[in-house]
């Protein structure tokens, strides 16, 4: 049962990001297109313009200028000394034909990046890393032979497999890193939330953030050309209002469920 509710939380989120979204809005209103022609081709072309304009980088940078603070990157002159540090998951491909990094996605290889960079400028600190996954291949598994590979020594790593949450994440660990200087590593999108499910088991965190973006860098033109990465910048901003969400609904049906 916490299987199916777990997979039709992650389908429903799913379906309404951006793309699936506006895709299957237009795609319907096409199709009452022979019934109601005006107003559902009227309908459908909004939901492509949104899909387009959601696509350019202006429209990303105005999204996630103000959620992205330089304040939530690690900075080392202010911690001297670290106990434990926690990479969370994200994404896998996994396929037994590649090496563990060639595994992870873009944004599990960053984050465990910077985790494996916070291992050797703390050597006596844990690294945790975290996240399930599927075809028998969880995350952790992944991070924890990409940071062998990379010159961390096997006895400092530690696993998490089985959470395949954020929130699930935050439970598991928890009795692991009280009264320790914990440095949490994560997208910085995912930071604030990641710290809110953190600090509700009272585990005090210091953020490492990955994955940062300027899109204000680029030259204006290409600003207001739409393309994939700003469109997946866009959806992973979407699914931390929808995970915010999430949470606070889950709070107020009951206040000690997260």
């Amino acid at each position: 049962m916490l299987l199916f509710m777990f997979e039709l939380k992650k389908l429903l989120g799913g379906l309404i990001m951006p793309l699936p979204l506006f895709g299957l809005l237009a795609f319907v209103m096409l199709v009452l297109a022979f019934r109601a022609r005006k107003s559902a081709l009227v309908i459908a072309s909004l939901s492509l313009l949104a899909l387009l304009v959601l696509s350019t980088p202006f429209a990303a940078h105005q999204l996630i200028k103000n959620n992205e603070p330089a304040s939530l990157a690690f900075n080392a002159l202010k911690h001297p000394t670290l106990d434990k540090i926690v990479v969370l998951g994200c994404d896998i491909n996994p396929n037994p034909a590649l090496s563990a990094n060639n595994q992870l996605g873009n944004c599990a290889l960053t984050r465990l990046v910077e985790g494996v960079k916070l291992a050797k400028k703390y050597p006596n600190a844990t690294l945790i890393v975290s996240g399930g996954g599927y075809n028998k291949v969880t995350n952790s598994s992944l991070m924890s032979q990409t940071a062998i590979n990379l010159g961390v020594s096997k006895n400092r790593i530690k696993q998490n497999p089985q959470a395949m949450d954020t929130a699930a994440e935050a439970k598991l660990l928890a009795p692991k890193l009280v009264d320790f200087k914990v440095a949490l590593v994560t997208s910085v999108l995912h930071m604030p939330r990641s710290i809110n499910l953190f600090n509700a088991q009272g585990i005090e965190v210091i953020p490492a953030a990955t994955d940062y973006h300027n899109f204000a860098a680029l030259p204006l033109y290409k600003q207001f050309i739409p393309n994939a990465e700003a469109l997946r910048v866009v959806t992973q901003y979407a699914h931390e209002v929808i995970g915010n969400a999430w949470i606070s609904m889950r709070r107020w049906i009951n206040p000690e469920a997260l």
